[in-house]
C-alpha cells in the first residue's frame, strides 16, 4: 500500500494484510485515465518502468509501436512472455534515464509508479527531450503525505480501496496477487508541492492533479 504512511500504524497495518488477501493494482486503475490523455492514434510511444507489460501493451492497441523499458530482467521477461508477436510491443531492460536504450522521438512517453524511484528533475529532464514536438508526457507518480490535505485523500483512500477490493473479490478469501504487483516497490519520498514545482520549472505548462489511491497526474504536451 504505497504512499499510505501517515495514517495511524493500526489502521495501517490491517489495510497491509487485507490488501495482501484482496489485491487489486492500483496502478492498472489509472490506466484508461492515462489513455484518455492520448490521442486515438499516435506515432511510437515509450513506457518507462513497463513492468509486467500491462500498459504497453494496452497503448500498443493506439500507437504505431510500443518501446517498454524496465530496470528487473525477470520483469522484463515475463512482460516479453505475455505478449503475443503480433502486438507491437518490444521490451528491454534498461534505465530508466538511458536515453541511449530509448532514444526516440516518440509521440507519447508513459511513466506509471516509477518516477519516485528517479531523480526527479533529471528524470522530467530526460522524458522531455525524447518526445517529439507535439508529443504527450503522461505521469502517474506516487507522493510523500506531507499536509493535512494529503492525510485527509489518504484516509477516504482507504475507505474507497476497501469497497473496490470486497467488489472484485466478492467471495472473500485470499486471491492471487496480479504479475503487475510483483515489481519491485519503493515508498515515495518527495511531496506533491515539490513535485509541482518541479515539473513547472522543467515543463511549463504541466498539469499535476491529485488523485485518490495515493497517487497523481502529471500531463504535458510538447510544444
Amino acid at each position: 500500500m504505497k504512499g499510505a504512511s501517515g495514517l495511524a500504524p493500526r489502521l495501517f497495518a490491517a489495510l497491509g494484510r487485507f490488501h495482501d488477501a484482496c489485491p487489486w493494482d492500483h496502478n492498472a486503475h489509472y490506466h484508461r485515465a492515462i489513455l484518455r490523455r492520448l490521442p486515438r492514434r499516435f506515432g511510437p510511444a515509450l513506457d518507462v518502468g513497463c513492468g509486467s507489460g500491462d500498459f504497453a501493451r494496452l497503448l500498443a492497441g493506439r500507437a504505431q509501436s510500443v518501446t517498454g523499458t524496465d530496470t528487473d530482467p525477470g520483469i522484463v521477461a515475463k512482460a516479453r512472455a505475455a505478449t503475443p508477436e503480433a502486438v507491437p510491443v518490444a521490451f528491454t531492460t534498461a534505465d530508466a534515464l538511458d536515453a541511449e536504450a530509448a532514444p526516440g522521438p516518440y509521440a507519447a512517453v508513459t511513466c506509471v509508479a516509477v518516477l519516485h524511484h528517479l531523480p526527479l528533475t533529471e528524470a522530467l529532464v530526460s522524458f522531455r527531450a525524447r518526445l517529439a514536438p507535439g508529443g504527450t508526457l503522461v505521469v502517474v507518480g506516487l507522493y510523500r503525505e506531507e499536509t493535512r490535505a494529503d492525510r485527509a485523500v489518504s484516509l477516504l483512500a482507504v475507505v474507497a480501496h476497501a469497497l473496490v477490493a470486497w467488489w472484485k473479490h466478492p467471495r472473500g478469501g485470499r486471491a492471487a496477487r496480479p504479475a503487475a504487483m510483483t515489481a519491485r516497490t519503493r515508498p515515495a519520498t518527495t511531496s506533491l508541492a515539490e513535485i509541482r514545482r518541479t515539473a513547472a520549472r522543467e515543463l511549463p505548462g504541466v498539469r499535476v492533479r491529485r488523485r485518490l489511491f495515493w497517487r497523481y497526474v502529471l500531463e504535458w504536451r510538447r510544444p
